[in-house]
C-alpha cells in the first residue's frame, strides 16, 4: 500500500440525511442573523451544489425569493478556474445586502471569491468547509481537512464493496 492516496481514498460520504441535518443546523445558525429585523431577503444558490442545501435553508427560514448563480470551478475531481456561467438578475440581487449565497462546500474558496466579487454585501453559508477556503466563508456547520474528498449523495449510487482485508 502506497503512502499516497487518491482524492477518494480519503472520503467523506455525505448521506441524504446526513445532508438534510446539515442544511437544517445551518439554517438554524443564521435564523434571525439577516439585516431586515433578522430576515434575509433572498437566497442565492451556487449550482449545482447549493441547490439542495438552499432549498432546505429557504423552506426553514421561509425565504420565497431563491435564485441560481451558476459557477463551474470543477471538471470531475479536477479544480480549474471558476467561471460564472449564468448569474441572477441583478435588479433583484444588487449588491446582495440581506441575501444569503449558499453552496454545499467552500474547498479552496475560488468559486465563492468571484461570486463575493460581485455581491460583496452578502453573506456567504456553506454546509462544509476545507482550511483554504475558511476565510471566504462567514457561517458553515462541518470542517473537513484540505485532503478530503467528499461524496455528496447526488453523485452516489449503492453498491457493494470488498472487506478491506480481502476475501475469506
Amino acid at each position: 500500500m502506497s503512502d499516497h492516496q487518491l482524492p477518494h481514498e480519503k472520503g467523506f460520504h455525505v448521506s441524504w440525511d446526513q445532508l438534510h441535518r446539515d442544511s437544517r443546523a445551518l439554517a438554524w445558525r443564521l435564523d434571525g442573523k439577516g439585516p431586515d429585523a433578522g430576515a434575509w431577503r433572498a437566497i442565492v444558490a451556487i449550482t449545482r451544489g447549493g441547490m439542495a442545501p438552499a432549498m432546505i435553508i429557504a423552506r426553514e427560514l421561509d425565504v420565497r425569493v431563491v435564485d441560481t448563480i451558476s459557477v463551474k470551478s470543477y471538471d470531475h475531481q479536477s479544480q480549474s478556474d471558476a467561471v460564472v456561467l449564468k448569474a441572477p438578475d441583478p435588479a433583484i440581487i444588487g449588491d446582495g445586502a440581506g441575501v444569503l449565497v449558499i453552496d454545499d462546500l467552500v474547498d479552496s474558496g475560488k468559486t465563492l471569491e468571484v461570486v463575493r466579487a460581485l455581491y460583496p454585501k452578502a453573506h456567504f453559508a456553506t454546509v462544509y468547509a476545507k482550511p483554504k477556503g475558511e476565510p471566504m466563508v462567514d457561517t458553515f456547520i462541518t470542517g473537513v481537512s484540505q485532503d478530503t474528498w467528499i461524496f455528496f449523495p447526488w453523485d452516489m449510487a449503492l453498491q457493494y464493496v470488498e472487506p478491506y482485508r480481502g476475501k475469506d
